[in-house]
Parts: structure tokens; sequence; C-alpha cells
């Protein structure tokens, strides 16, 4: 590793899924993830990399790979002792390396379809490390990004040791909260999950979707046991009383151990019943087998023209804005690269998941409008960066492909506001297509106020983007009023 001072370093404030956890904080430094772990959560995660789950976890894909630094490695890293000091870190440190997941990704952003695998891939850990004498004391989707279409557990400060005669995990309850009552809520009562995880980080309480249920509703699964009994026994827990704090343990390892094994296998159960049904309806969910002013000729055009591009400049990292189900990222995905694909519809999106994972293609999809995109949040604003903030800069091609109509009409964005935002996330390429006001979705779009675009043509388009990009070709789809352009930043 190479020597630095502390101007050279992007010295991060802690990461938002660690600065909180006693047990160590969590650091992006020069573009390495790196976890200073203090004195009380050393023998925990010593514990945890030695075990068979972390391995077969790590080998599989779903959980992040981890070792320790050396204390050379440390004194390398913070050559300067001045950025030593700000850090908090000694030679006598304990430091982690994790590998780095490149596009972070957070729970508001994802469709029902990745939370309910981030659930699974939860459980599966907290099952597996009970049989070797550990635990995994916190259950939130905040311990896991998307790798791609992939579930990955990066928060490994959420493992301990256990006690073998203790019977009670004690995440049960945060899990049902931040994964099975949004689900719940999403799947029967159509509230989405950003709207939900977005405003609330610790999920829902029993409470919140017991109010959403008719009489008849309290009664059945799953909100009878969700919702309705942890509601009504609510009432007869003193909370001021010290007993219902105290451990539980036994003396009996092998019966805590099938206590939760039971317990596991219905959360199991619980969660299998909130599957997103495959192959959901929504406005956009037939927009690819519909129609939309394209032809069976059209649309070959449109394919051999972005194939053409995509074949010719092989990008290594693209965002699909406005990606319906995929189909276009999935051709990004097999010229070789890295996909961030979004869209505000989070049917389409789980499509675009599903898709991805039957496929195995590098594809992360995300619920995300681009003219209302996730801010940033949580403490001082700084736990969540803003998905622009992840985004500028990391994208060498950009792909807004039918959607800048939308964007100019049903969002009244001006067009130069559009292009000046594709420059910022691309660093080379953008294939952009433009719908002109003569189109008939255009129209339908603009329900009565087409003098407003009456100026908008292809030369207009072009004077826009040339002051980001130049053109380096274009095409007319001949029989419509649409243009594909292929341009390149200035």
């Amino acid at each position: 590793m190479k020597s630095a001072g502390a101007d050279t370093y992007n010295l991060a404030a802690p990461s938002s899924s660690s600065f909180r956890d006693p047990a160590g904080r969590l650091l992006k430094i020069d573009g390495r993830i790196i976890r200073v772990v203090n004195e009380c959560g050393v023998a925990d995660l010593e514990a945890f990399l030695g075990s068979k789950t972390s391995r077969s976890f790590v080998g599989r894909g779903s959980l992040v790979g981890t070792g320790f630094l050396s204390p050379d490695e440390i004194c390398d890293l913070l050559a300067d002792a001045d950025a030593r000091e700000s850090l908090g870190l000694s030679v006598d440190s304990k430091v982690a390396e994790h590998e780095l997941i490149s596009f972070q990704n957070y729970p508001y952003e994802w469709p029902a379809e990745m939370l309910h695998a981030a659930a699974s891939l939860t459980l599966d850990l907290a099952r597996s490390t009970v049989e070797e004498g550990l635990g995994l004391k916190d259950a939130t989707p905040y311990n896991i990004l998307f790798r791609g279409p992939d579930p990955v557990f990066v928060d490994l400060l959420s493992f301990e040791r256990r006690k073998p005669g203790d019977p009670i995990w004690l995440p049960q309850a945060q899990f049902e909260r931040t994964f099975l009552l949004p689900l719940v809520a999403n799947k029967h009562f159509g509230i989405s999950l950003d709207t939900i995880l977005s405003a609330r980080r610790d999920g829902l309480e029993p409470e919140d979707v017991y109010r959403l249920c008719g009489p008849v509703q309290r009664l059945l699964s799953p909100f009878l046991s969700l919702a309705s009994l942890p509601v009504w026994l609510a009432s007869r827990h003193d909370e001021a009383n010290p007993a219902i704090y105290k451990s539980r343990e036994s003396n009996d390892s092998e019966k805590a151990r099938f206590i939760l094994g039971s317990v596991f296998k219905r959360l199991r159960r619980m969660l299998k019943k909130l599957e997103p049904e495959d192959r959901r309806r929504s406005t956009w969910s037939d927009y690819m087998s519909a129609n939309n002013n394209y032809t069976e000729s059209h649309f070959k055009a449109k394919n051999d023209f972005i194939e053409g591009a995509l074949s010719e400049f092989r990008p290594r990292k693209a965002l699909d804005v406005g990606c319906n189900t995929g189909h276009y990222s999935a051709m990004a995905a097999r010229h070789g690269a890295s996909v961030v694909s979004i869209d505000s519809d989070p049917v389409v999106v789980g499509e675009t998941w599903r898709r991805a994972r039957a496929e195995r293609l590098d594809m992360l999809p995300l619920v995300i409008n681009l003219t209302r995109p996730s801010p940033a949040t949580g403490w001082r604003n700084a736990e969540c960066p803003s998905f622009l903030d992840r985004a500028r800069g990391s994208f060498d091609a950009v792909m807004m492909l039918a959607v800048l109509h939308h964007m100019l009409v049903s969002e009244r964005i001006p067009l130069p506001e559009v292009i000046d935002l594709a420059s910022e996330l691309t660093t080379d390429l953008l294939i952009i297509e433009f719908v002109s006001p003569e189109d008939s979705m255009f129209r339908r779009l603009t329900r009565g106020r087409d003098h407003l675009f009456a100026g908008l043509s292809p030369e207009v388009f072009e004077d826009s983007c040339r002051r980001r990009f130049e053109i380096v070709r274009s095409q007319h789809i001949e029989g419509t009023s649409r243009w594909l352009y292929l341009l390149r930043k200035r």
C-alpha cells in the first residue's frame, strides 16, 4: 500500500451503518472501505470471521469479503499523524477492510422483491450462526447492500458470540418491523416501500398495520400474528417491570437451539406468505409488449442503434433511466456493463430484478424517479447520501430512452436542465431518445397544452445538447416522430 498524507485521502465521516455502533465504525478512505473495530467488538468479529458460516456465505457472494490489516498496513494507510489522530487510530488498533460494493443502495430504493430477498438472507444467516455458538444481534435491511441483483450482508459487527442456553432471538421484533410489516403494508394495502422506509428507518409498528385492518382481517394470517396479537398483548405488559428485560437463559442448550429453530421456521413461513407475486400489473408493466408508437420494424431499428453504440464503446458502468422491465439494461449488461437500472414504477423495477436474477446479469434495479430522486437522509443528512451524490460521475454511459418527453411534459423540467443533469451523471456517453410534440404519446401527455412545446424540434434539441455533448451520430426512426442520438461528453 502507498503512504500518503491526510490531504491525499478522502477522510469520510463514519458511515450510516456504523457510527451508532459501540463495537466500531466504518470509514471510506481513498475509495476503500475500512472498519475500525473497538475493543468490545474484536472477539466477536474474530469468532465470526473464523466460522464456517462466514466462509460459506463469502464463498457464495452473500457476505462481504473481509480481512484484518496488519500494523504495518495500518501505518501505511494513515502515515500522517494528524490523520491518524482525527480517525482515532493507532498502530494497535484493530482494523478490517471490506470489499467494495460499487454502488450504494438503500431499502427505501428497493422494490418489494428485493426487500423480500434481503429478509431471506437475514434469516439464512441468523439460522446458520446458531449452530456455531454465534448469533445475529441486529436484523435490519440496512445491514444489506445489493451487488447487482444479489443481496450482500455487509455489517459484520452485527454478529456476536451467544450464550448456549439463550432461547431468545432478540432482533425478532426489529425483523418484523423492518421487513415483514412493510411487506404486509405493501402487499395488502398498496403502500409503497419508499413511503414507509424513507420516513421511518425503523419500519412499522404492529399498531400501524392494525389500524389499516378491518375487524375480520385482524383475525386472519398474517395480520393476526404480526399485528393483532402484539397490539392486544401490549396492554397486558408492564414496561416498567424490570423482569421483562432479564435474560431467560436455560441450562439446556439443545432446548434453546430447538426453540430458536422454531422461531426461524415460523418467520420463514411468514416471509413465504409475503413473497411478491410474479407478473404484477401497473400502469407501465405492459409498456414493452404494447404498441407505444413502435411497429416491429421500428423496434428493430431502435434495438440496432443502441446495440451498435454499446458494441462500439463497451461502457463499463451504465445508468438506465426509465428502465421499465430492463430490456435495454439487459442489453448493456450483455455487452459487459455493470448497470444501475432506475424507474419510478416499483412493479416494473421488480420485474427487472427478476430478469437480472434469472439471466445472471449485472444489473442493480432501483425505484428512483430521476426528477425527484432520493434525498440525503439520517443524522445531519449525512447517514445516507442522496441518489445524485452517489450517481454523479459514476457512469461512463447513461441511457435515457422513451423518458425525455415524460420529464419535459409531466414534470415540467426544462430541456437544458435535463441535459445538464445527464452531463453530470455520465463521464462519457449519453444515448437518448427524442420524441417530438407531433408524436401521439407526446400529445397524450400534454392534454391540450400543446402550445407550450410548439417550438420544440430536433434542431432545438440538438442545439441544447451541443452545450454539453458532441453528437456522434443520430437516427430518425422512419415512420415515427422519434429520433435516437449517441452523444459524447465535451
